[in-house]
């Protein structure tokens, strides 16, 4: 699956900030201060941002930790990766950006005090050891943040199934050329576990003494935090 992802995150790169914006309305600007919000992170901290993409959560770290905090933005592919140090730089933000795996990371244990995923832990092969991998470069009380989507029920839940399954891929396809990636995209958001299902992935890692979900705009996401052993 990693080549697939690989192949098909580098076909929309050049116009994935531009498409996330649309097709999201812009909350998932609002979810990822939620996340650094949740995550504690404090001036001065050093944050690993795993599967990065463009940058976003990254830049959105660098702000709340200073200049005297570090800021390291990784991602498997790098056709994402290009456009993240410009955007870094625009905004005057010091931010460091790799090509790794988040499945292993190239840095010793305990390097860091925070360790975040966005809309990323979905497409690993293997969620539970990247969480653990997550958890290791992690110093103990350190914490780990996830944010990815949920699956909304209610009235809310069929109209945004709805919209993910016919309104996306057809916006999606358009801007990007490429419909079977935001078919592809909402469809594993569906099939992955969320809520309690996706706390069971952090206990069976083994790496978490604490873990708690936060739903957001009625479950259509999760900040999932988890205070490392």
């Amino acid at each position: 699956m990693s080549t697939e992802v690989r192949q098909m995150f580098s076909s929309i790169a050049t116009r994935y900030d531009v498409t996330n914006e649309v097709l999201s309305f812009g909350i998932h600007r609002l979810w990822r201060r939620s996340a650094v919000r949740l995550s504690g992170a404090r001036e001065g901290n050093a944050v690993l941002d795993c599967a990065t993409g463009t940058g976003d959560l990254a830049l959105a770290f660098k702000r709340k930790v200073g200049a005297s905090g570090r800021v390291m933005g990784t991602d498997f592919c790098k056709e994402m990766l290009d456009n993240a140090p410009a955007k870094a730089a625009r905004e005057g933000l010091q931010v460091e950006f790799q090509v790794a795996d988040a499945m292993a990371l190239p840095f010793a244990d305990a390097t860091f005090d925070v360790a975040s995923i966005a809309f990323g832990i979905r497409n690993v092969d293997d969620p539970v050891k990247c969480l653990k991998e997550m958890a290791r470069v992690v110093r103990p009380g350190g914490r780990v943040v996830v944010l990815e989507f949920g699956q909304p029920t209610g009235l809310f839940g069929g109209l945004f199934r709805f919209y993910s399954k016919v309104i996306m891929p057809t916006i999606g396809g358009l801007l990007t050329g490429n419909r079977a990636a935001y078919e592809y995209l909402p469809r594993t958001s569906a099939a992955f576990p969320a809520g309690e299902k996706f706390l069971a992935l952090m206990d069976q890692s083994g790496s978490y003494k604490e873990r708690v979900a936060h739903p957001m705009t009625f479950g259509t996401s999760y900040v999932y935090v988890g205070t490392v052993r």
